[in-house]
């Protein structure tokens, strides 16, 4: 307590009177001693108030490349926020972004090249299938962010009644697949019921343009998106039908086997970020605009509107829990796509041990 209260007294004059002692004519010798002896003083008084680390943070800092799985967003708030914030810093780690694709992120981590990336939940089964060892160690979406949307007039309202309908998706892959899907078989439908029209990234110009009667999208973006536009649409939520494994941090077994504290310190700093975000959406929206280019430059009201629907999306009573009733109904989703031939030991495929 005496050493603290000191520093905080006398930080500023460290540098300057270390200096002068420094500088003293070094024909005093007689006094030589108890200057080395004041100097060595003031060193141990400088490092305990933090003047002199002893190590940079850089040294001990572990490297962290984080793949995302799509281009910066307002959604990747909560990672922006544990960045900006230090949380990352202050568990140890240094986290860099990587937008690159989601199978890539998943390939990484299942080689060992890596230890963490951001997927989709039904990558995690299909990954582990294929002898990939992932790990789905902290949920980040609480339900399955995909939509199956309609224009009003058009009258379709519930999911039976998309049988027959032309619907179209960025193609036969991803969240947007696998949703639709569980949608249908949650209906009693099966794929071969419906017309699938593979439109790339274009869901909203499509169905406005009447070019498909549904489109496949994300529940915070392209609903959001037409509405602000001024188009009347029914919405089916997957998660209204559901429960499934959605979006989330992975590791690999090796990480948790050697070194569960790094996965530990990841889920932790992540679910800060999480956390500040949700109780602090204006705040995360600001942190944002630091990481997402041309942020500031984008209708707003439409861009906080993505936020506040994606928050949604995250909130439960304990972030970053894995419910295994979710894995299981995936489960049974892949497999009634004919994705998955066998059923998986879902004990080994997600853990809830990292939470806090």
């Amino acid at each position: 307590m005496k050493i603290t209260k000191f520093c905080e007294n006398n930080r500023s004059t460290f540098p300057s009177y270390a200096r002068n002692m420094t500088t003293k004519n070094s024909n005093l010798y007689a006094r030589s001693s108890k200057t080395l002896l004041i100097f060595v003083v003031i060193s141990i008084l400088a490092a305990a108030c933090g003047g002199t680390p002893t190590a940079t943070p850089e040294t001990s800092l572990v490297n962290i490349r984080l793949p995302m799985g799509y281009i910066p967003n307002i959604q990747f708030a909560p990672l922006y926020a544990a960045l900006d914030k230090g949380y990352y810093r202050q568990a140890g780690l240094n986290v860099t972004l990587d937008y690159a694709q989601e199978t890539d992120g998943l390939a990484l981590v299942g080689a060992g090249d890596i230890q963490f990336a951001i997927v989709s939940g039904e990558q995690v089964p299909l990954a582990r299938a294929q002898g990939l060892p992932v790990v789905y160690v902290m949920a980040w979406y609480q339900q399955y962010p995909v939509s199956v949307v309609s224009m009003v007039a058009d009258g379709i309202q519930t999911p039976q009644d998309l049988a027959g309908k032309k619907i179209g998706l960025p193609g036969l892959y991803g969240a947007n697949y696998v949703g639709l899907n569980a949608l249908l078989f949650a209906a009693g439908l099966k794929e071969s019921d419906v017309s699938l029209d593979s439109i790339g990234y274009t869901q909203v110009e499509s169905l406005a343009a009447g070019r498909d009667l549904a489109v496949s999208v994300y529940t915070a973006n392209e609903p959001v998106q037409l509405r602000a536009q001024g188009y009347e649409v029914n919405e089916m939520r997957v998660a209204d039908y559901v429960q499934l494994a959605s979006n989330g941090l992975i590791t690999n077994e090796k990480t948790i086997a050697e070194n569960p504290a790094l996965v530990r310190s990841m889920v932790q700093a992540t679910l800060k970020g999480l956390q500040d975000t949700i109780d602090d959406p204006e705040e995360a929206y600001q942190i944002s605009k630091k990481y997402v280019e041309n942020l500031s430059q984008a209708d707003e009201a439409v861009q906080k509107q993505v936020l506040a629907a994606s928050i949604e999306l995250w909130k439960a009573e304990q972030l970053g829990y894995s419910d295994p009733t979710a894995w299981q109904n995936m489960q049974d989703v892949l497999l009634n796509m004919g994705w998955l031939k066998q059923p998986l030991d879902l004990s080994a495929a997600f853990s809830n041990d990292f939470l806090p």
